[in-house]
């Protein structure tokens, strides 16, 4: 069997970034408590090593039961400025792991409704990122999840409007694509800024040029991972076969009778996870 990964897969640059400052967090303090504010990332195996390394998970609501003195690490995808004001307040070391490009749509979403715009952000209602860009925002958040969303949204205006349209980094660029166009057709010189991380782009490029030199594509990563899910549904579009996994333990059978085979991870996906469903795959299940 030939085995082929994509040329871009795995972590992206946010990831690897956070869970690099868990494991010096862990090192670092190791006498106190260190939880992550919600799961670190969307990867079931990274979280449990983390979880035997000893990284605790905080709920936003549980902080002000967590001891004064704790360690509490920002994931990716960021929070609302209030949620560091509580964790401030219970005397916490905070370590902000959130990803540069998220950080910098909290800042945008900060100053333009500091300018009096309304913040349109297109994205996922119940995504971490949207909940912290939400409360850089405040009282000037809009978020449209499609582009039906936009047009009901662009129906309920009345009058002259300042606005800025934003976007979750990991949302759908065929799908910001509408949704501006939409907005921009319903409110004159609306400021459009595509936040999408090209890491996802990147990684479903890599995806398209891997499919037609294999049998079958093997996507590994978190099945609640949101741009996992987008890369097993373009492989399903474009490979005769296709398959989430989150580790070589789930490689179906069917792929070990494949002449070639292709690997692509979403950016959530640990090194060693990618390394260890190759290496299974050319020993023919047999590790």
């Amino acid at each position: 069997m030939k085995v082929i990964l994509a040329d871009v897969l795995g972590y992206c640059m946010g990831v690897r970034r956070a869970v690099e400052s868990a494991e010096s967090a862990l090192e670092k303090y190791s006498d106190r408590q260190v939880f992550s504010l919600g799961p670190l990332i969307h990867n079931r195996t990274a979280l449990e090593l983390l979880a035997g390394k000893g990284l605790g998970i905080l709920e936003e609501k549980d902080i002000s039961g967590i001891e004064p003195g704790s360690v509490v690490i920002i994931r990716a995808h960021g929070v609302a400025p209030s949620v560091i004001d509580c964790l401030e307040k219970k005397e916490c070391i905070i370590i902000n792991a959130t990803c540069p490009r998220v950080m910098a749509s909290q800042k945008n979403a900060r100053k333009y409704a500091a300018l009096d715009f309304t913040v349109i952000l297109a994205g996922d209602k119940n995504h971490g990122e949207v909940t912290g860009i939400a409360g850089y925002a405040g009282n000037s958040f809009v978020l449209v999840q499609n582009d039906e969303e936009a047009k009901d949204y662009i129906r309920t205006l009345d009058g002259e409007k300042k606005a800025v349209l934003l976007s979750q980094t990991t949302f759908s660029p065929l799908e910001f694509e509408r949704i501006s166009k939409t907005v921009s057709s319903g409110i004159n010189g609306v400021l459009v800024m595509n936040t999408i991380c090209p890491a996802t782009k990147e990684r479903q490029d890599a995806l398209l040029r891997l499919c037609p030199q294999v049998d079958g594509v093997l996507v590994v990563g978190g099945k609640n991972s949101a741009n996992t899910k987008r890369l097993l549904q373009t492989a399903k579009e474009h490979c005769a076969e296709a398959e989430l996994i989150e580790t070589a333990d789930e490689i179906p059978e069917r792929f070990f009778s494949m002449q070639t085979v292709g690997i692509t991870a979403g950016a959530s996906t640990p090194d060693d996870v990618i390394k260890a469903v190759q290496k299974t795959l050319e020993c023919g299940g047999k590790v």
